[in-house]
């Protein structure tokens, strides 16, 4: 196998990271734990975290899918050039306008032309320039402690809303970043269903562990074994068992029935319907400037997770994450973008496209997510370092305004200049529109309230 270009190496913290944990799905089989096992597990939870507090909010969105870009996304290369700024902090690309007359670089010209839709926010302040402890700040609104591991932002949702539809309420695409944290002090029933599969690299072929009937079992011989079992518990009903018992283990069991044979279910999985346009829409077929180890160019994969991804929202989940690309680039940044950023430009401008026609924007929080961004000055490998003081991220839908570039960075792009906001309030903001009221306190271990974001302030001005 060939060694990976430069600009793909990263620091050795990056590079040290698996790029995902064991998958939960693959878990669940190899321990013997079925679907009906993991539906007894969250009736046991109900109890599990103690509320204090909190005031009823309304929601304004139902889901959030977020799209995170792991090793730090460079903002001076897509949504906050400086083309007056001195060629050793602005690179070697250009800009592209907006309708409102922003500029974004010209790697993004698919987004540019959709800005009147989203929202960039330019002035996200992080703390710590370190890719595992940022990336842990990211999905939980807090830094690390010895004293107490705390939830992601999906897990939180999993506990305060709960499911919305037969499937898992917080879904990982195809599995969770493991530097990002788990459930914290909740309890495990609320980490994220990753589905092993990916429909990046299946495409078509893509399916999930545990959603979809063994190749030799048909639903007659599953229909059979159903027959089977509640034969048996009818002689154990004649027998004086215990009847709640057999009631709520009932209620198990055919929640996970529901779920292998529920056609829609399995079609929330599947691209089934989804015609040549939508993909194209999304950039299916696009890909970057440089080539494989095979001397070809490849899609990245990116346009499938984000249908998915969609589909899922659309059947009820409350929480998608995925990921895409490494951008740790340390080395040759031109080179990272070029191969990189056309098919991000395409997918997300077509996800928030897609959306809106299909009359789920409003409902939808689209988050695209780093954990820092880059250095204003390119370095003498012409790449950038870790810059965690200030970067950009882009939101649309779900009640956030349209058409807003909010907050500005100085002429380098190394210091907030105006309306800085942290990511603990921006987590905040989030929350807020999904009717999570972000103070709201939860009782860990029986006794400590911890807020689920610390002294936190929604920022209305970013919403409609």
């Amino acid at each position: 196998m060939n060694p990976p270009a430069p600009y793909l190496r990263g620091c050795s913290g990056f590079r040290a990271a698996p790029r995902r944990q064991v998958l939960q799905a693959g878990v669940l089989g190899a321990l013997g734990i079925s679907m009906a096992d993991l539906f007894r597990l969250q009736a046991e939870d109900r109890s599990g975290v103690t509320i204090a507090g909190g005031k009823k909010i309304e929601p304004h969105a139902m889901s959030v899918i977020q799209i995170n870009l792991p090793g730090g996304f460079p903002h001076h290369e897509s949504f906050d050039p400086k083309p007056e700024a001195p060629v050793e902090c602005r690179g070697s690309f250009g800009v592209v306008r907006t309708s409102s007359g922003e500029v974004f670089s010209d790697n993004l010209p698919k987004l540019a032309g959709i800005a009147g839709k989203i929202t960039v926010v330019r002035s996200v302040v992080g703390k710590i320039p370190d890719h595992g402890l940022a990336t842990y700040h990211l999905h939980t609104g807090y830094t690390p402690s010895t004293v107490i591991d705390y939830p992601q932002m999906g897990s939180i949702v999993s506990h305060e809303l709960g499911p919305r539809g037969e499937l898992p309420c917080y879904i990982a695409l195809p599995g969770k970043n493991v530097s990002g944290g788990g459930t914290g002090f909740l309890p495990s029933v609320h980490g994220p269903f990753e589905t092993g599969g990916d429909p990046a690299t299946q495409k078509k072929d893509f399916r999930v562990r545990d959603f979809s009937l063994p190749s030799d079992l048909t639903v007659e011989q599953l229909n059979r074994q159903r027959f089977v079992r509640d034969t048996v518990e009818k002689r154990i009903r004649a027998l004086e068992a215990n009847p709640v018992l057999l009631d709520t283990m009932d209620e198990f069991h055919a929640r996970a029935y529901s779920l292998l044979t529920s056609s829609g279910a399995q079609q929330a999985f599947s691209f089934e319907g989804e015609s040549s346009e939508i993909l194209d829409l999304y950039g299916s077929q696009v890909t970057g400037d440089v080539k494989g180890p095979d001397n070809r160019f490849h899609p990245k994969g990116l346009a499938e997770r984000l249908i998915i991804a969609r589909r899922l929202v659309e059947a009820g989940v409350r929480f998608v994450t995925l990921e895409y690309g490494g951008w740790d680039c340390h080395a040759d940044v031109r080179k990272s973008c070029i191969d990189q950023m056309r098919p991000f430009d395409y997918a997300i401008a077509g996800l928030v496209s897609d959306l809106e026609r299909r009359g789920l924007l409003d409902s939808t929080i689209v988050w695209v997510t780093s954990e820092f961004g880059r250095t204003p000055m390119i370095n003498k490998e012409s790449g950038r370092d870790h810059w965690a003081r200030c970067y950009s991220m882009m939101i649309a839908g779900g009640g956030f305004k349209q058409g807003l570039v909010y907050g500005a960075s100085d002429s380098t792009g190394g210091e907030p200049s105006r309306d800085a906001i942290t990511l603990e309030n921006l987590m905040a903001t989030i929350y807020h529109q999904l009717g999570i009221d972000p103070n709201k306190e939860l009782v860990a271990f029986g006794t400590r309230p911890i807020e689920i974001i610390r002294d936190a302030e929604v920022v209305k001005s970013l919403l409609s």
